[in-house]
This record gives structure tokens, sequence and C-alpha cells, in this order.
């Protein structure tokens, strides 16, 4: 990890305030992202395929770990949106749920996938509290994780299907389209260069 984003080799401390109350939870289903480009990040699903999803996780994480090293990062915009530091401690969380996904998609028959609370886990783990250096050694190893499990994927395989809890059907192709929206919206909502 390039410490040089955190001044005297730790991460940027501003004054985080006392009690961090949970975020309202966001409960859109976003699966619509797959039909048309989303509005907010620009971000265009039809256009990727699973082969370069690898490439742009990895091109994403250094712009979060940059994230991570500013003075506002457990600063919240307003009460119901997550600070730069609890979205990507949620981003890290991402990557390793959907490696696990994936997985499981490539070596098994029409999985369906656990249950995943992104907001109970947001207040479970306490993100708001969490130490953003570790959260970017953290994201960095669960990012490269997934990419590489995506990097080894061959296109015999990028139709295979696998099901989220709620009955949403994804094949391999379309849960790296999801997955990557995701990762390039978060950085639209933190502000990342």
């Amino acid at each position: 990890m390039d410490t040089s984003a955190f001044p005297d080799g730790g991460p940027a401390q501003d004054a985080a305030p006392a009690d961090f109350p949970p975020v309202p939870a966001d409960t859109k289903d976003w699966t619509w992202v797959l039909e048309r480009p989303c509005p907010e990040c620009g971000f265009v699903p039809g256009d990727v395929t699973p082969d370069q999803v690898g490439a742009a996780v990895r091109a994403a994480v250094p712009r979060y770990v940059a994230v991570l090293g500013r003075a506002d990062v457990r600063t919240r915009p307003d009460a119901t949106t997550w600070s730069p530091l609890e979205y990507a401690a949620h981003v890290r969380d991402v990557f390793s749920i959907f490696d696990v996904r994936l997985q499981s998609m490539v070596e098994g028959d029409d999985p369906l996938f656990a249950n995943w609370d992104q907001d109970a886990t947001a207040v479970e783990q306490d993100y708001a509290h969490q130490d953003p250096a570790v959260v970017a050694r953290e994201l960095e190893i669960a990012g490269d994780q997934v990419a590489g499990r995506f990097d080894a994927l061959t296109p015999d395989r990028w139709e295979r299907p696998g099901r989220r809890s709620n009955g949403s059907v994804f094949t391999v192709r379309t849960l790296g389209q999801y997955f990557l929206h995701d990762v390039v919206h978060h950085l639209h909502d933190v502000r990342a260069g």
C-alpha cells in the first residue's frame, strides 16, 4: 500500500463525531442498472464483459485508498449519507461478498446467494469508527482477490447462473456488471478524483 496518502504514515485524522447514527437503509433494487446507464454516475453496464472487471477493480482501488487518506474521511455530507470511510468499508465488503458469489456460480449449479444486509453490516461492524489505514489495506487485499477471480474466468463460464435471495437472477456476465456498477457508483459518491 502506498502510505503517502496518509500524513506521518497514518490516516488523516479529522474530528470524528462521538456518535454516528445509522444512515437510513437503501431499499432500492439497483438491478435496473443492468438495463440502462446509471444517471447518477454515468456507468453503462452493457458495455462491460467479465474479462474487463478485474482491470476495472484494480484501477478503482488506488482511488479508494486516496480517499481514505483525506482529512474529511469521517465526515458525512448529511445525516442520510455515509462518510467516505463508510463507503470504502462497504466497498471492501462488496469485494468479498461478490468474490464468494462469483466462486459459487463458477463451482456450483445455479446457486442461491446467502442474504447480505449491507446496512446492518455497516452498523454491526461500525464502519464509521474503523481505522482508514486498515480499511485501505483490507480493501486492496479484497480487491485483488475478486479481480483475480474475474481474471480467471473463461468465456464458457460467462452465462452460468446464480440467484439472489429476493429472486433476482444473474449470470456471471450480469453479476460482473452489477458488481462493477457498485464500485464505480461509490467512487462517484465519495467524489474520488
